[in-house]
C-alpha cells in the first residue's frame, strides 16, 4: 500500500474522530457556558450594578452575602431563587458574582449549565480546581411526571456519591417554589391538606438559601425605572411609566429596563 494511500486513509480517520477539545482553562475567565462536554470561557460577565437594582433588598443582601462567603472560602449555599418573572433572579446572580470578584480579583466564576447537559462531568472538571464556582441553572422546572431529574438534581445537593464538590455550590432560579410542577389535586388531598412531600417535591428542601421574588408593586417598579434614568441622565414621566406597563401587561424589573431601554432609544443614546 502506498504512502499516498496510507495518508489519505489516516486523513479520512480524522475527519471521523477528531482530536479531543482542548481541556477548558478554568482560571482564565470571569464566566463560562457548559454545554455538556466542554466549557466555553466568557471574557467578561455582564450584570447590572448592585445599586440600580431596586426593590428586592432583602434578597440582594443574602445572595451577595452567600456569594462573598463561596469566595472566601466560607461556608456557604446552594441558592433557589423562585418567583415572578421579570424580577431580577439572574441578574441579580451575576451582579452578586461580579462584586465578589471586583471584592477578590480570581476567587470565583460563574459557570452556566442545565440539569441534563453532563453536570456530573462538569463536577469532576472542577473537583480539585483553586477556585470557587457557582454553577448556574436557569429557569429549571420539571414536569410532574419527571421524577428522575428531581432526583438526580437533589442527589447532587446533598448526600449522593456523584454530589457536588467541595469548591462548587449550585444557584437555581425557577418560577415555581417547588421547581416541580403542581396540580390542584395534590393540595385537596384528603389525607395530607398540607403539601404533598415525596421525591420531587423534597427536592426544595435542599436548598440552604431559599428566596422568594414577588410581583412588582407600583411604587417599586417606578423607583427601578427612577434609579436607571438618574444613572443614565434620562428625563422619564411618571404617566408615561405607567402606561409602558400597562400596555407591556404587568410591572417587572425587565419591563422597567425594557422602558428605560426605550428612554434611551427616544433620546438617540446607547446603553451600555
Amino acid at each position: 500500500m502506498s504512502e499516498v494511500l496510507l495518508a489519505r486513509i489516516a486523513d479520512a480517520l480524522e475527519r471521523l474522530a477528531p482530536a479531543p477539545l482542548p481541556a477548558a482553562d478554568w482560571l482564565a475567565f470571569p464566566a463560562y457556558v457548559w454545554d455538556g462536554s466542554a466549557a466555553r470561557g466568557i471574557p467578561s460577565l455582564d450584570a447590572p450594578a448592585l445599586g440600580l437594582m431596586q426593590g428586592i433588598d432583602k434578597q440582594k443582601a443574602a445572595v451577595v452575602e452567600n456569594v462573598a462567603r463561596l469566595a472566601h472560602e466560607a461556608a456557604a449555599h446552594d441558592m433557589l431563587l423562585w418567583g415572578s418573572r421579570g424580577m431580577g433572579k439572574s441578574a441579580l446572580l451575576r451582579a452578586a458574582t461580579l462584586a465578589a470578584q471586583e471584592a477578590a480579583p480570581g476567587s470565583i466564576a460563574l459557570v452556566q449549565a442545565s440539569p441534563d447537559a453532563g453536570l456530573a462531568d462538569l463536577f469532576t472538571a472542577l473537583r480539585g480546581v483553586d477556585r470557587r464556582f457557582l454553577v448556574f441553572l436557569d429557569d429549571l422546572g420539571f414536569d410532574a411526571g419527571d421524577s428522575s431529574g428531581a432526583r438526580k438534581l437533589r442527589s447532587w445537593l446533598e448526600g449522593g456519591v456523584e454530589a457536588r464538590p467541595a469548591n462548587v455550590r449550585l444557584a437555581v432560579t425557577s418560577n415555581r417554589r417547588a421547581i416541580v410542577e403542581r396540580h390542584l389535586s395534590e393540595q385537596d388531598d384528603p389525607i395530607n391538606p398540607r403539601d404533598v412531600i415525596d421525591d420531587r417535591l423534597a427536592l426544595a428542601d435542599r436548598f440552604g438559601l431559599s428566596l422568594g421574588f414577588h410581583n412588582c408593586t407600583q411604587d417599586d417598579y417606578l423607583a427601578i425605572i427612577a434609579g436607571y434614568a438618574a444613572h443614565y441622565a434620562l428625563d422619564w414621566d411618571e404617566g408615561d411609566a405607567l402606561e409602558w406597563s400597562k400596555r407591556r401587561g404587568g410591572r417587572s424589573g425587565r419591563v422597567a429596563w425594557q422602558y428605560v431601554n426605550e428612554l434611551a432609544g427616544r433620546a438617540g443614546r446607547l446603553l451600555s
